[in-house]
């Protein structure tokens, strides 16, 4: 099923809400550019619909919608998706034709043989493991149990790569909890398991209420920090069929990434305001300490073989690092937008 999201801004709205950033700082220089490229090959794109849970870490594509419609799509879909299971057959089968997600999770799908190919990194960071005395360390973790809602999902595959990082075996050396978001979090909450791999605004959330301590800051520690955690991909046959569609899209997208790295406070005013997500305070820390300009400088294709690397080790996957790269990536697109898009 179809839709919109609700109670949809006007365009005027939506960008009113960004003053300088708006319609002249964001649109600028559009017209000419949309017009010295060849016609779209479709006027229709297709996007999961947006999701409360951790949409303050990835809500390029809702901000994108308007950006879209200024690069010539005359018909954005939101499709209604369940899970993640749910979001890698989407993107497989072509129900939607882009989506942004944990690289890891990319990797997997690629393995697998799903026909769709990374296009860009989007930003750098998301993933916080927390945990209860005695453990300050991953190593600490050993014979330890550890909540990450779900086998196969990027928190799981997170940490599957820190534990393999540090020489640990995710396969045997923790037990691994997969309840359900709220309940993993109480089962953390009253000392019923060692530690909880969160996700934003779920960092916040604890550290707020004082819950447990970080042993991994995905967006401040290295080796993660130095690489991409939510990257952009499309379904590989509308990226061979609709060139021209799919730099648009990733132009739009990064705009909006721009727009999250310049604008955090009325970004997260448009995500409450809409109901993508509820916290406004939550929302705007989660937007500030995330390093949305990676973009430009960071390397997805480093990205893609340290992660597959990690999951290579830990036997979540069968293909090498390199066959991942040529099989299912592609940065045409994203090198002539950084040549664009400098700022």
């Amino acid at each position: 099923m179809n839709r919109r999201p609700t109670d949809r801004l006007s365009r005027r709205a939506f960008f009113g809400g960004f003053g300088a950033m708006g319609a002249v700082g964001l649109l600028g220089g559009f017209t000419a550019t949309v017009a010295a490229e060849p016609p779209l090959e479709t006027g229709t794109i297709k996007l999961r619909q947006p999701v409360s849970v951790g949409a303050s870490c990835g809500p390029q594509d809702f901000l994108a919608e308007e950006l879209l419609k200024a690069e010539g799509f005359t018909d954005v879909r939101w499709v209604n998706v369940a899970g993640f299971q749910g979001t890698r057959k989407a993107l497989a089968s072509g129900e939607i034709d882009f989506n942004i997600q944990f690289a890891g999770s990319y990797i997997v799908a690629v393995d697998a043989g799903d026909p769709i190919v990374l296009l860009t990194g989007i930003h750098v960071g998301c993933y916080e493991l927390f945990a209860a005395e005695p453990v300050r360390t991953i190593r600490d973790l050993k014979g330890k149990s550890v909540a990450v809602t779900e086998l196969g999902s990027g928190r799981h595959l997170f940490f599957a790569s820190a534990l393999r990082y540090v020489g640990l075996d995710p396969g045997k050396d923790v037990t691994l909890i997969t309840q359900p978001v709220q309940e993993s979090m109480q089962l953390f909450t009253d000392g019923k398991i060692d530690a909880y791999m969160g996700f934003p605004p779920e960092p916040q959330e604890l550290r707020t209420k004082k819950i447990g301590h970080v042993v991994l800051n995905s967006t401040a520690e290295r080796p993660w920090s130095q690489y991409f955690c939510c990257m952009l991909a499309g379904n590989k046959e509308f990226v061979q069929k609709h060139p021209g569609a799919t730099k648009r899209a990733l132009r739009a997208i990064l705009k909006a990434t721009d727009m999250c790295a310049l604008e955090p406070s009325r970004v997260a005013q448009v995500l409450v305001s809409r109901g993508i997500t509820t916290s406004y305070d939550h929302t705007l820390q989660t937007l500030k300490e995330l390093p949305y300009d990676t973009w430009r400088t960071f390397s997805p294709e480093d990205t893609v073989r340290f992660y597959a690397l990690r999951l290579h080790e830990a036997g979540l996957i069968k293909t090498s690092p390199q066959k991942i790269v040529a099989q299912g990536t592609d940065w045409r697109f994203l090198n002539e937008l950084k040549k664009e898009l400098k700022g």
